[in-house]
């Protein structure tokens, strides 16, 4: 996904109107999850790695 986090996985599961967006770092196996409308998938997508990049700056 992101040169500067490594290779990362990308998994979305669509429920409704709503859209759950599960990021993985192959390298350490953190995951960040982001739950959003499904009208945006790229903002969800965006978030959950937002979430993922600040989960491995901890």
């Amino acid at each position: 996904m992101s040169d500067d986090l490594g290779e990362v996985i990308l998994e979305t599961t669509r429920s409704g109107i709503y859209l759950k967006c599960c990021a993985v770092h192959v390298a350490t196996g953190v995951e960040a999850v982001a739950i959003g409308p499904a009208r945006e998938p790229k903002a969800v997508e965006r978030l959950a790695v937002a979430k993922l990049r600040r989960a491995l700056n901890r």
